[in-house]
């Protein structure tokens, strides 16, 4: 009897050992990612180098081009477990580096005047620690973009194996002069402990000289919120049309792009169906868009995104589709054509989204 309780209390002692070192890792965890968590200014200037001497001109076709490159890790190959699907890494750093040739290869074809990006990696563990941004400015851009970070974390340790190191965000260039660029944070609808490795999100502004003009054409970047229902990217997208709002006001021209994570048209209008098991968007709220203020969206009902809840294949019955990805612009602005960029999700979740407009006078 004296043996068998001796038995009980070593495991007892090792059973708490073993609770005690869980509890003191995590409580460690927490302090180690609340020490390092990324808390961003309201607003963050952007520091600039001058290598366009041109500025916007009026009365003139201008191209503009937002894409979701989803790290160039999220390619045909690819699922995610965050959509349903297993995978949390790509498989190899040589599948990031083929995507990222893909995307170069599609963004010098579309040639835009001004390019905003969404989900660019400059040192995280997801795209094995490439600098996304570098390897852009020297395969498309031949000029310095711009980044604002979104997503920095030290450790993010979710799911298994962790995400680990992250350091992600926009990035945006143009063929012509930069007067100013800054970060604007937007509202972050988590809370403590969930903030600490989460998402920061922000807009990207870049502001450009018109010429001959006192005006300027404000370019916003954004991606908002995706993973969370408690209204904050219904709140950060009414921060966007303040944002604008204010800047229209002042007589400049202002036009957003990206990933709005919220389809930009009535669900039961797409020609796809969505799943009951799988993320399905809100609808992005036209009616708070000041009069004059467009939507710029494919008519052609062409998918900007696909679910990554298994790996691409278009014969599937089983795909599930989105139009998430496209643009607002103020009344000043003529929009002549809308074109989502087919692609077949070959190197992203996401295709491009094309649009071509002319400052008005």
């Amino acid at each position: 009897m004296k043996k068998q309780r001796h038995i009980f209390k070593t495991i007892l002692k090792v059973l708490g050992f073993i609770v005690g070192i869980v509890i003191s890792t995590f409580v460690g965890l927490v302090l180690f990612l609340t020490i390092t968590e990324f808390k961003p200014n309201r607003v963050t200037m952007i520091p600039l180098e001058k290598t366009v001497e041109k500025t916007v001109p009026k009365n003139k076709k201008l191209t503009i081009v937002s894409f979701n490159i989803g790290f160039a890790g999220m390619g045909k190959e690819s699922d995610f477990f965050m959509d349903g699907g297993k995978q949390v890494f790509p498989k190899d750093k040589e599948l990031v580096k083929k995507n990222l040739e893909g995307i170069s290869e599609i963004l010098q074809t579309i040639d835009a005047d001004f390019s905003l990006l969404q989900e660019v990696d400059i040192d995280s563990r997801r795209s094995y620690n490439i600098n996304e941004q570098n390897f852009l400015n020297e395969a498309v851009f031949k000029t310095p973009s711009l980044f604002a970070t979104n997503f920095k974390a030290a450790f993010v340790p979710v799911p298994f194996p962790p995400l680990g190191k992250m350091h992600s965000g926009l990035l945006t260039n143009s063929r012509y002069d930069i007067g100013e660029a800054s970060r604007v944070s937007l509202t972050v609808p988590f809370k403590w402990p969930i903030r600490l490795a989460n998402l920061k999100r922000c807009l990207l502004i870049t502001r450009l000289p018109i010429e001959n003009s006192d005006k300027e054409l404000v370019l916003v970047n954004l991606h908002l919120e995706a993973y969370d229902d408690t209204g904050g990217r219904e709140t950060q997208t009414r921060e966007l049309i303040q944002l604008m709002k204010k800047e229209y006001e002042k007589g400049n021209y202002v036009i957003a792009g990206g990933d709005f994570n919220q389809s930009l048209f009535p669900l039961d209008k797409l020609p796809f169906e969505l799943s009951k098991d799988i993320w399905k968007p809100n609808v992005l709220d036209e009616s708070i868009l000041p009069d004059g203020y467009q939507l710029l969206k494919d008519e052609t009902l062409t998918p900007s995104c696909r679910s990554l809840h298994k790996v691409y294949n278009a014969s599937s019955e089983d795909m599930v589709y989105y139009i998430i990805d496209g643009f607002i612009a103020t009344p000043n602005i003529a929009v002549n054509h809308v074109e989502t960029y087919q692609q077949d999700f070959e190197y992203s979740d996401h295709n491009p989204i094309v649009v071509n407009f002319v400052l008005k006078d």
